[in-house]
């Protein structure tokens, strides 16, 4: 429980009396809501059993707040607002979003995307007072905004989302990939649409670059606007590579149209998924042959949030969907905002084969594999031994690596027998 909270400045989401249960409190005891300066001292979280032993402010979700563990180590907790480049995905198909470009004018009335950037934007109009930090393109009647460095707040850590939901290009995020080690599911792009028809082809060109240099990850990208694919490809500017996923969305029949209209004419090398989220309303009759012929992963989800009027999909419509997918051998993938619909026991949560697979830099495979001396077989480094050989009064040594088993035994024989003659 909360001991003592001293000058709390409170937003008007925020209730007069904050207890845990409110969403400002994260289940990992951070205050991650609050727009303006909180100043925390001497509080009890109990459910993570840690205690803040030393006074922070924490400002926009961007401060951290020091802990001490229940075994005597400190340890700095940082807020999801400082998690800006690369983020641990909670969307259950993929490993990690990567957003380099945020935004979108699409306008849909379910968009979760869109209230996100609200939380984290901070004061838009006077972001964009700092005319000295970003550039703009004119599109029509509106502007698309770049970031070539982060913006700051006023306690020097970054926005995210410093223009809220105008689009806006952050190339410094370009370079996020190089620091990931080891294979990855990436959705490009969830915090905007990246084919959007306002989406500059210099844009797209650049993310498509970056991750042309990474081939050990999947790359997943998603639009509603599906004909920039194929506008990409006549101008081959649309990566035919196997770990590149096009994905689209289908919320309704005239969607699912769209889809079939121009999935069938992406490249076979790449891979094309369907993502039908949110279902509004049954689609399968305009997406059979869709499934059947031009996809290779189906995701099926409903509309979440709290919205008075939101479709609560029925039974019938997802398995249209599933029975069609099982019938052409694609897997399915059902979020789990389905399961008060379908129920636990009946969700599907498969993948398809490459997706299940984790692939590992040429620099993670020098430092985590060798090479048997002996068999002449590569393994983990952590399954075999090292042996260092030394000559009598010299101070230099030579080493190799052995499997153990077979080929140590044969090795251990062959100096027995060296020293022996």
């Amino acid at each position: 429980m909360l001991k003592q909270v001293t000058n709390l400045l409170i937003p008007k989401a925020v209730p007069r009396k904050p207890v845990l249960g409110h969403k400002t409190y994260k289940s990992s005891g951070l205050l991650s809501h609050f727009a303006r300066a909180v100043i925390v001292q001497d509080v009890d979280i109990t459910l993570v059993q840690v205690r803040i032993t030393s006074v922070d402010i924490a400002i926009s979700a961007d401060s951290e707040l020091t802990a001490l563990m229940s075994n005597g180590k400190k340890l700095n907790l940082a807020t999801q607002g400082r998690m800006v480049h690369m983020n641990r995905s909670k969307i259950e198909w993929c490993d990690h979003t990567w957003n380099p470009i945020t935004g979108c004018f699409h306008g849909c009335h379910y968009c979760y995307a869109r209230i996100m950037t609200t939380r984290f934007s901070g004061n838009v109009r006077l972001n964009k007072m700092a005319v000295d930090n970003y550039s703009v393109i004119e599109h029509g009647d509106r502007k698309l905004y770049v970031l070539d460095e982060p913006m700051k707040n006023e306690t020097g850590h970054d926005l995210v989302y410093p223009f809220g939901f105008e689009p806006t290009f952050h190339r410094y995020r370009l370079n996020t990939l190089d620091k990931m080690k080891m294979g990855n599911n990436i959705f490009v792009g969830a915090m905007a649409d990246v084919f959007g028809e306002w989406v500059p082809d210099s844009w797209i060109d650049e993310i498509m670059r970056a991750c042309e240099e990474h081939p050990i990850h999947n790359f997943l990208f998603l639009t509603k606007n599906p004909d920039r694919y194929v506008s990409l490809l006549l101008k081959d500017k649309l990566p035919e590579l196997p770990n590149m996923w096009y994905g689209v969305t289908v919320t309704n029949s005239a969607q699912a149209m769209t889809a079939e209209e121009t999935m069938q004419d992406l490249p076979n090398k790449a891979h094309t998924f369907l993502s039908i989220e949110p279902i509004l309303e049954d689609v399968i009759d305009a997406l059979e042959i869709t499934i059947a012929n031009f996809t290779d992963w189906v995701i099926i989800g409903a509309e979440t949030g709290r919205k008075k009027d939101k479709v609560i999909p029925k039974l019938e419509w997802i398995n249209h969907i599933v029975n069609c997918a099982d019938t052409y051998g694609v897997p399915v993938f059902m979020k789990d905002s389905l399961i008060p619909i379908v129920g636990e026991k009946s969700m599907r949560r498969e993948f398809p084969e490459q997706l299940q697979h984790k692939r590992i830099s040429q620099k993670m495979q020098d430092k985590l594999y060798d090479i048997c001396y002996s068999c002449g077989e590569k393994n983990k480094k952590r399954e075999m031994i090292t042996i260092l050989a030394r000559s009598k009064g010299e101070s230099s040594q030579n080493s190799s690596v052995l499997c153990v088993g077979s080929a140590l035994k044969v090795f251990a024989k062959k100096m027995v027998l060296r020293c022996q003659t």
